[in-house]
């Protein structure tokens, strides 16, 4: 090795961690419609390290059960997927649409009575799931980015055109 090749890694090394912890720093931010209420949002939710209490409050009552109003805390871990999703697709600014988010334990249960799809302890119902949607992404790409994360289930919904997510046990289903 020369000097010239043992300065430019010593550069590499000194610089890789200021660029690092520069990264770390940024906001996240996320985008999202909903598409039973047509609301609309874009909030901070988190910077570095720390989750922005504010931004998490104002995606609990977004994600609220439409049908009940109903608020319950969404778990943090469901923005960082969301926001991974994004990076892995190419689409870092991309909305998200959302079909379902919390469901109360009363909504959960008149889903269930119409259709036999809706898990019992379904866990929309435990603020750790959501159906997506991601504008200008095939959902068949937003479903491999979700798998290749390892960090929850993975539901694909070809027909209907939406992938569901949730920060359970890594697993998936659909076609």
């Amino acid at each position: 090795m020369n000097r010239r090749q043992f300065l430019g890694l010593a550069l590499s090394t000194a610089v890789t961690p200021a660029f690092a912890k520069k990264q770390s720093n940024q906001p996240r931010i996320l985008s999202l419609r909903h598409l039973h209420t047509d609301e609309k949002i874009r909030v901070t939710y988190r910077i570095g390290d720390q989750y922005q209490r504010d931004g998490l409050q104002k995606l609990n009552r977004f994600l609220r059960d439409y049908r009940t109003g109903e608020v319950t805390v969404i778990d943090p871990k469901l923005f960082d997927l969301l926001h991974d999703i994004q990076r892995r697709t190419g689409n870092p600014d991309g909305t998200f649409e959302i079909f379902s988010a919390y469901r109360s334990a009363q909504t959960n249960a008149t889903m269930r009575r119409v259709s036999r799809k809706v898990a019992r302890r379904s866990l929309h119902m435990a603020g750790k799931a959501l159906d997506i949607r991601l504008e200008n992404t095939s959902t068949r790409k937003v479903r491999d980015s979700a798998i290749a994360l390892e960090r929850g289930g993975v539901g694909f919904y070809p027909k209907s055109d939406f992938v569901h997510i949730d920060t359970g046990e890594v697993r998936r289903w659909g076609a």
